[in-house]
Order: structure tokens, then C-alpha cells, then sequence
């Protein structure tokens, strides 16, 4: 009866079937690896975090670059801010007890000792950037030799939350906190990171460093795990679907096996030579009309019985 899984046909279905379920399940699992080595890291970075505010700072030059181990973590560095160049990032949300409120950050760039300029986000401020009424309450860099302490922070670039990339903006404002931005308003050079003080001047709040890029339970993280699940789906696609032609095929084997051809109407015929019921009816009532109208020039009709007798056999 299942002889029709050894033709060309099937074999082209069973190949298919054998390498793409392994595939299927083999790429749900590297999704699924992908979002628990996500998870994992998202996980590790909160504890590096938590053990960085209160690990001793230190200094910068021994941090860099910025990479996942090194971003949060406490550095210092010495100099001179650049009272000349004070920047203000507007668009900038900071959660805090009060919810997510909309503001702006302040940063100053910190003059090193080694001739490159650190950017150093001083704190928040709620309100808008462009209102004098609400830049009017930022208070002015200290002055003179400084020390500064603050998580260290990578480079912010296009996807980062609340960066503003268009340009357009007015002198004095800063889309993006970058070396790249940077370099083409002040007449220095820039390090590629930054660090966000841990004590603030008042009214300035502490910005909270954020975890670097790839290590938080972010849209992609998400995606990793949806794409696992279609992975699986597909695999179960697969055996549903050979399972409906197996199905199929082994009750066309077994009715042929009985005898049974089906029509190309859908009207199923015996293999002896029999007909369906809808043909039986049809050569009845032809049968009946023949046997009760023997003559074409009117002549006897033939008595009911006769007709009764002749639609009968036909019906047989």
C-alpha cells in the first residue's frame, strides 16, 4: 500500500522533510542561545554596575577604551573646564521619583593634562534648552584645577535614546554626545568617551549611566526570542504538511487497492466496470423512457407494468 513513498515524487518530499526539520530546530536554538546570552549579559552588566558605584575610581587613561567591562565603571581624571564652551543637550528624559520627566543635560569639557579634552555631563536640568528662563539655572563650571569622578561612558551614535542627529540646532546646543560631534566646535582634541559626575552642583540631578550598547534587554533581545519561535513553527509547518500528503496518498493506495477510480468529475466509479449511484439513476430513467416507448411513430405506450418493470432494471 506504501509503495508510493518510493517514488521519485516522495523522495523529493522526505529529502526535503529530513533537512529542513534538523534546520528549523537547529536555528530556534541558536535564536534562543542568542537571547539567553543576551539575558546572561544584561544580568552581569547590572552587577558590574552595582559593583562599580561603590568601587574606588580609577583614573581614565587606564579604562579605555570604552568596551562592555569598562563602561560604568568609576573614573577620574584631572584638569581645567573650558568655561568658554559649556554645551547643552536638549531632549534628554531622566526617571526618577517623580516619573520620566523631559529636560536637558549640561556638559562641560574637562581641559587634561595629557592636551585632550574629557566631556563631562555635569547633571540634568528639567525645562527646555531653548528657554532663558530654564538655562538661566545652570550653574557655572568650578574653576581652577578640578577632580572629577563619574561612570565612564561610551560614545553615544545614531540609535542612542534621545539623540538628535538632524542638526539644526542653535549655537551653544549638542545633539549627540560624541568625539565625532565634538571635534568641529572646539579647537582640541576629544577622547571618544565621557563621564556622567556622581555628585552634582545644585540644582543639577546625577545622570545615571546607561548600559552599553548589546548588553540590555532591548528590542533585539525581543527579537531573538520571537525568531526562535518561528523557527519552531516552520519546523512543525514541515512535518504537518508531510504528514497531510502521507495521508492523502496512502487513501488514494487504499482505495485503488479496493477497486475504487475516482472520476475526472469526482464521481467515483467500481473497478469491475460498475458505475456510481448518480450513473445508475440516469441509465434507470434512460432505460424506463426506452421500454416504455418502443416506437417512434406512436405506437403502444406499453402497459405500467411494463414501465415499472423496465425502470426497475434500470435502477439495478
Amino acid at each position: 500500500m506504501y509503495r508510493f513513498l518510493l517514488t521519485p515524487r516522495w523522495w523529493g518530499i522526505n529529502v526535503f522533510a529530513v533537512l529542513a526539520i534538523p534546520f528549523c530546530i537547529f536555528m530556534g536554538s541558536w535564536q534562543l542561545s542568542r537571547f539567553e546570552d543576551r539575558v546572561d549579559t544584561h544580568q552581569q552588566q547590572e552587577d558590574r554596575s552595582a559593583r562599580a558605584k561603590t568601587a574606588a575610581a580609577r583614573p581614565l587613561e587606564r579604562l579605555l577604551p570604552v568596551d562592555k567591562l569598562t563602561s560604568g565603571r568609576q573614573a577620574s581624571a584631572r584638569g581645567r573646564y573650558d568655561t568658554g564652551h559649556q554645551l547643552l543637550v536638549p531632549g534628554r528624559t531622566l526617571k526618577d521619583k517623580h516619573g520620566e520627566r523631559q529636560g536637558f543635560y549640561v556638559l562641560n569639557l574637562l581641559r587634561t593634562d595629557g592636551g585632550k579634552a574629557l566631556p563631562v555631563v555635569r547633571g540634568w536640568l528639567p525645562g527646555d534648552a531653548g528657554t532663558k528662563a530654564d538655562t538661566a539655572k545652570v550653574p557655572a563650571p568650578p574653576k581652577g584645577e578640578v577632580t572629577v569622578t563619574g561612570a565612564l561612558q561610551a560614545s553615544e551614535n545614531q540609535g542612542t535614546d534621545g539623540v538628535q542627529a538632524g542638526g539644526g540646532l542653535a549655537p551653544g546646543r549638542l545633539g549627540m554626545i560624541s568625539a565625532a560631534s565634538l571635534v568641529n566646535i572646539v579647537p582640541y582634541e576629544v577622547y571618544d568617551a565621557w563621564i556622567t559626575l556622581t555628585d552634582t552642583q545644585a540644582p543639577l540631578s546625577a545622570v545615571p549611566p546607561a548600559a552599553p550598547e548589546g548588553s540590555g534587554l532591548d528590542l533585539k533581545a525581543f527579537q531573538n526570542l520571537g525568531y526562535t519561535g518561528e523557527w519552531f513553527v516552520f519546523a512543525g509547518f514541515v512535518v504537518f504538511m508531510w504528514f497531510r500528503l502521507f495521508r492523502r496518498d496512502a487513501e488514494a493506495a487504499k482505495d485503488a487497492a479496493l477497486g475504487l477510480v475516482v472520476g475526472p468529475e469526482g464521481d467515483v466509479a467500481l473497478g469491475g466496470g460498475g458505475v456510481a449511484p448518480e450513473g445508475g439513476v440516469a441509465a434507470g430513467e434512460a432505460a424506463g423512457r426506452d421500454a416504455g416507448d418502443p416506437d417512434e411513430d406512436g405506437g403502444d405506450e406499453g402497459s405500467g407494468e411494463e414501465r415499472d418493470e423496465a425502470a426497475r432494471v434500470g435502477k439495478v
